[in-house]
C-alpha cells in the first residue's frame, strides 16, 4: 500500500492519471481489508488518514472535522496541528459543509476567506462525509505543500472511499 517515493522529495505532478488510479485502486483495497467489519466512526477515520497520508506522498495534512453544535470541530488527523473549530462557511472546510458539496482548490491563498491552519498549505480538497441517512457528519480535508495537487481523479476515488466506510 505504499509507494515507493520519498515524501521529501515529490512532486504531485510526477504522478500520471493512470499511476494516481493505480495508487488509489491499490489503498482502497488494502483499507477495505483492515476496515472490514469496522463500526466505530473514530476508527475508521484515524485508519484513512494514516493509510491515505502514507500512500500518497503530497498529501501534505489529511484530516477530519466532524459536525457538532453546528460547527465543526477538528477529529482524527495526520500533519501538523489543525485549526480547532471551523464554522459553517467559513473557509474550505466551512465552504464543503455549508454547501456539502465537495471543494478542489487549486491555490488556497485565493480562496475568498481561506484559513491558514499552515502557512505550508498551497492546495486543498474537502469533501462531505455523510452518514447512512445522508447526514452530513464530517468533512475529509486533504492539503498539499504545492499548488494545484488535486483533481478529477482524487475526487473521485475519495468520494468513492468515504461512500463505502460512511454511507453504505
Amino acid at each position: 500500500m505504499q509507494t515507493k517515493t520519498s515524501r521529501f522529495n515529490f512532486n504531485s505532478k510526477n504522478l500520471s492519471t493512470l499511476e494516481k488510479e493505480k495508487i488509489y485502486k491499490e489503498t482502497l483495497i488494502g483499507l477495505d481489508s483492515v476496515l472490514k467489519n469496522e463500526t466505530n466512526l473514530i476508527l475508521k477515520m484515524a485508519t484513512i488518514n494514516c493509510i491515505l497520508r502514507e500512500a500518497l506522498p503530497y498529501f501534505f495534512w489529511t484530516g477530519f472535522y466532524l459536525v457538532e453544535k453546528g460547527e465543526l470541530i477538528v477529529g482524527p488527523y495526520q500533519g501538523t496541528l489543525g485549526c480547532l473549530h471551523i464554522s459553517f462557511g467559513k473557509g474550505v472546510c466551512g465552504t464543503a459543509a455549508k454547501t456539502k458539496k465537495v471543494q478542489i482548490v487549486a491555490d488556497v491563498h485565493k480562496f475568498p476567506g481561506h484559513i491558514a491552519c499552515d502557512s505550508k498549505s498551497q492546495s486543498e480538497i474537502v469533501l462531505p462525509v455523510f452518514d447512512k441517512t445522508k447526514k452530513i457528519i464530517a468533512v475529509f480535508d486533504v492539503d498539499s505543500t504545492e499548488k494545484a495537487s488535486f483533481d478529477q481523479t482524487d475526487n473521485k476515488y475519495l468520494e468513492l472511499l468515504l461512500s463505502k466506510h460512511f454511507s453504505n
